[in-house]
């Protein structure tokens, strides 16, 4: 566990504090299935990932076929199918690969909740082939730990009317998961991701990073499962 993580759980123990799904999950009826994007999954060419059609086929069909609403993964996986995307530097000697938060998979439409009380840090549409799309970056205090959440693929309709410094609560609708046309050109999904220090940024913090640069973001990125607290049962 990475420093990052290891302060947050930290202060997540020290008193009880409202967290919420941030999608509708019930783990009554709801299965998870678990998504891996890294060389392991030989079934998934890059020549997949580069096509959002194809990619978000190759979703549907996990999802179908496990009965599963929801598909999830990717916190620090070593995605090198995403190697020749130029986003993450494909011409360079060290693409990034390393991803940073964790990917829920499900409908577009489906609804993005906000993970703890809060209030809204910025917004960006971060148009562009293989980015972000519409994002959101709430800002958190968890007993005196500044704590940021990042979703990332939401719908445009999602920034129409939201505003810097609003007010929001653990629960709150806030969003929703966009389709390939606003979302980066991704099959639909939200990019979950925590992050200690901003770095000054805004509405956009890098969700990628190089293998080398792994050790370092490990001191600002918190695993996100800790606030997402799903049990083995959960998984199919």
């Amino acid at each position: 566990m990475g420093k990052a993580s290891v302060t947050l759980a930290a202060h997540l123990a020290m008193a009880e504090v409202p967290v919420s799904v941030v999608v509708d999950f019930e783990n009554v009826t709801d299965k998870l299935y678990r998504i891996d994007l890294t060389a392991a999954n030989t079934k998934l060419t890059t020549e997949i990932v580069d096509d959002a059609d194809s990619f978000g086929d190759w979703i549907t069909t996990q999802l179908t076929d496990n009965q599963c609403r929801y598909a999830i993964g990717g916190y620090l996986e070593n995605r090198t199918v995403y190697s020749r995307k130029q986003l993450f530097g494909a011409n360079d000697d060290e693409p990034r690969s390393v991803h940073l938060g964790v990917d829920i998979w499900a409908a577009a439409g489906t609804i993005v909740r906000a993970a703890l009380d809060g209030a809204v840090h910025s917004f960006n549409d971060n148009a562009g082939n293989g980015d972000y799309g519409p994002t959101i970056i709430l800002q958190h205090e968890v007993n005196g730990l500044k704590l940021y959440s990042l979703y990332g693929h939401l719908n445009r309709k999602s920034l129409q009317k939201i505003q810097v410094g609003q007010q929001v609560h653990a629960g709150q609708k806030i969003a929703e998961f966009g389709i390939p046309d606003e979302n980066g050109n991704w099959p639909p999904h939200l990019h979950f991701q925590l992050i200690l220090d901003m770095q000054g940024k805004q509405g956009d913090f890098p969700g990628v990073c190089k293998p080398s640069e792994k050790t370092g973001y490990l001191e600002i990125i918190p695993d996100p499962n800790l606030l997402l607290n799903f049990l083995p049962e959960d998984y199919k």
